[in-house]
């Protein structure tokens, strides 16, 4: 399949992952239509900064509204569906905004991809469905915890997807990435939090330091985004786009600190612990499904991710509020 002078909607087109997935499949020939959060500043997320948005068609709106929502989708072939509230932190404050969004903003575009005949809706999950792993590693039939606000929003826009599938036979595919990091993150994410920090020097403030995660570049994750819109016959499945590998939260700080040259120690901040029953203490991916279902498989080792990270936090560093925890 060629991307070639496909309509293309990407929900939260303005974010983290959004921002590369919208750059990359204009890159591609798609015509992209980029759905960012409205805001009276008029502002466009990381687009705004994106040599790209010229040729995008920019599409302000509100995923909850179901009109919004319809708007955006006429005419679309594939619908990349990214957009959510995604920090756990903040779902321990506003728990209820997260089942608006994610949960109805789910709904809403899948209500109009089954009105409008699209040919395939990616959704995005998270590996945060998961919960701490009763077995490793994590394959895509592991039992879903919702150990937070937010993931169990998470849990419950995924069955929703699979819902419209299994009732309407709505094309849509879920994409379960692990821990996606990279240019663009906020510090709300544990690498950035640690890069951030060590500019400033060799101390950095962290949560717990021994849960595990599974760590994939962004550029990975953007990749499997578009295998499992290209994929023939994966519709109704989900896939794990993980990397197999984990590292804890001290080791990765320690990793970090010898590519950035300094020997970095830290201290617990109360305010970054989840509450005990709430954090997930090991992910660890099984992406065997992904290879087999949509032809994907990492390719940039957590090193060399990490430095090309480095590097643009420090070229990057008047964005990051070092001295202030974000939620």
């Amino acid at each position: 399949m060629t991307w070639q002078g496909k309509k293309v909607l990407v929900t939260g087109a303005g974010g983290f992952i959004g921002s590369h997935l919208a750059e990359k499949l204009t890159e591609e020939g798609a015509d992209v239509r980029a759905m960012v959060h409205y805001n009276g500043a008029g502002t466009w997320g990381w687009l705004d900064d994106s040599k790209l948005a010229k040729e995008m068609e920019i599409y302000p709106g509100d995923i909850a509204d179901p009109e919004s929502v319809r708007r955006a989708m006429e005419g679309i072939d594939t619908a990349f569906h990214l957009a959510a509230l995604i920090t756990i932190p903040y779902s321990y404050h506003a728990p209820r905004s997260y089942l608006r969004t994610n949960v109805e903003g789910t709904m809403n575009l899948l209500q109009a991809a089954r009105d409008f005949g699209t040919r395939r809706v990616v959704h995005t999950s998270t590996s945060e469905v998961y919960g701490t792993a009763k077995r490793v590693p994590i394959d895509e039939d592991h039992p879903l915890q919702g150990q937070s606000p937010y993931s169990a929003s998470k849990i419950a826009a995924d069955k929703v997807a699979e819902s419209y599938h299994c009732a309407f036979e709505t094309p849509v595919v879920t994409v379960r990435p692990f821990n996606t990091y990279g240019p663009r993150q906020s510090a709300r994410a544990v690498i950035p939090t640690i890069i951030s920090q060590a500019l400033d020097g060799n101390v950095v403030k962290l949560g717990s330091l021994s849960p595990t995660r599974d760590l994939t570049l962004v550029d990975d994750t953007v990749r499997g985004f578009l295998k499992a819109g290209e994929a023939v016959g994966c519709e109704g499945r989900t896939v794990n786009l993980g990397t197999g590998r984990e590292i804890s939260i001290g080791d990765l700080r320690d990793l970090i600190g010898r590519l950035m040259g300094v020997e970095l120690t830290s201290e617990t901040d109360r305010q970054r612990v989840r509450p005990s029953a709430s954090e997930v203490e090991r992910l660890l991916s099984d992406n065997r499904l992904a290879k087999e279902v949509i032809g994907w498989e990492p390719e940039v080792a957590l090193e060399e991710g990490l430095k090309k990270t480095i590097a643009w936090i420090e070229a990057n560093r008047d964005r990051f509020r070092r001295d202030t925890y974000a939620i």
